[in-house]
């Protein structure tokens, strides 16, 4: 079964023209409070334990955003009309002074649809962007070690493994590895 569209700004009606993305250039913008159904529903369809250590968000939903994860730790990838095909959490690893120089991809995901249209690599370039106008100069980020088309991705945006976590993770009964990566900016 597709994921459902994701249209930020407009109820989900399931009427909506489903026209391919082909053709239809991607950008990147700040997210926005109206944006919390898009991404809260692109969450869900694109959740695995490649990506995921916490378990299946099963309804009730909660809010997308919250207390701990607001739209302004989010840039979000649009087509066309304000469709969401995907979105990067940017945030802060610590609330530490010492480490107010850092910011951490907490967050990738991008929709089946765009796969492959470079969504992914648009998102990861403008949160170099986002993080080094914020005044980072240093970025960073955790992905699992059985991901490794996320971290084909991240290496050939200039991420380099910082550090291994080996077996930190427990999922549908493997262990698997948190590998810690980051760069300069």
């Amino acid at each position: 079964m597709p994921p459902e569209p994701l249209r930020p700004h407009q109820p989900h009606d399931g009427h909506e023209d489903q026209a391919p993305l082909v053709g239809r250039e991607p950008f990147v913008r700040l997210a926005v409070p109206d944006d919390d159904d898009a991404l809260g529903r692109l969450d869900r369809a694109t959740w695995s334990t490649l990506h995921a250590v916490s378990p299946r968000p099963r309804p009730p939903y909660t809010p997308f955003f919250n207390e701990n994860s607001t739209p302004g730790d989010h840039l979000v990838a649009v087509v066309g009309d304000g469709l969401v095909v995907g979105y990067v959490k940017l945030g802060r690893p610590t609330p530490l002074a010492s480490n107010a120089h850092v910011r951490q991809i907490q967050g990738l995901a991008v929709t089946d649809e765009a796969r492959g249209m470079g969504v992914g690599r648009l998102l990861i370039r403008a949160a170099v962007a986002e993080a080094r106008r914020r005044g980072a100069l240093r970025l960073s980020l955790r992905v699992l070690g059985p991901n490794t088309p996320a971290r084909r991705l991240y290496e050939s945006e200039g991420f380099v493994v910082e550090g291994v976590q080996p077996r930190e993770f427990l999922l549908d009964g493997e262990f698997v590895d948190d590998v810690l990566m980051g760069r300069a900016l």
